[in-house]
């Protein structure tokens, strides 16, 4: 495992985004894969901070860096990575995050903080076995599940209850699946 700490933990970002950016470089070599020029700087743009981006984002920067400015080159690159495992797509915010173990097989569970998005791969072994078995137990067969719960992270949290801009305060983070 690449990473022994929390997305939401501090942590020398440049090093983490090199070392994740090296293991995946080696998983697509390993698998005959290429790393195009498009392709490496959608990963890099992920790999910039543990935060989701959607599509569009990572297109206006891609577009920032001299390419193509068609939705198509960013969707075809965000495709290829999370076919080869690199990147996972946040359905709840419709937006895409590095992965943070390339070359693991891992089913993780994604912490999402509701006010800066940042996203934290967590294990979920016995979240997936607590499913597995509900769904055996309703004779149900998986095929594929996104565990995703959201929150507040670290950084956010001493801004829960304060007012807001409006002077409204917020609401409190709450426990629960969505």
């Amino acid at each position: 495992m690449p990473h022994d700490h929390s997305a939401f933990a501090p942590h020398d970002h440049s090093a983490c985004a090199g070392v994740t950016m090296a293991l995946a470089e080696k998983q697509l070599a390993d698998g005959g894969q290429r790393l195009t020029p498009v392709r490496r700087r959608t990963l890099q743009i992920l790999l910039e901070s543990h935060r989701a981006l959607g599509a569009y984002d990572v297109l206006e920067r891609l577009v920032a860096d001299g390419y193509a400015n068609q939705p198509p080159v960013a969707y075809r690159a965000l495709e290829f990575l999370e076919e080869q495992g690199l990147v996972h797509r946040i359905r709840r915010l419709n937006a895409f995050t590095a992965c943070m173990h390339p070359g693991e097989v891992h089913a993780p569970a994604f912490l999402i903080c509701r006010e800066c998005h940042a996203v934290a791969e967590a294990p979920a072994v016995a979240v997936g076995a607590a499913l597995q078995a509900a769904a055996e137990g309703l004779h149900f067969t998986i095929e594929r599940s996104t565990i995703e719960a959201l929150g507040l992270c670290p950084s956010c949290q001493p801004n829960a209850g304060k007012p807001d801009a409006s002077g409204e305060g917020r609401a409190p983070a709450t426990q629960g699946i969505a």
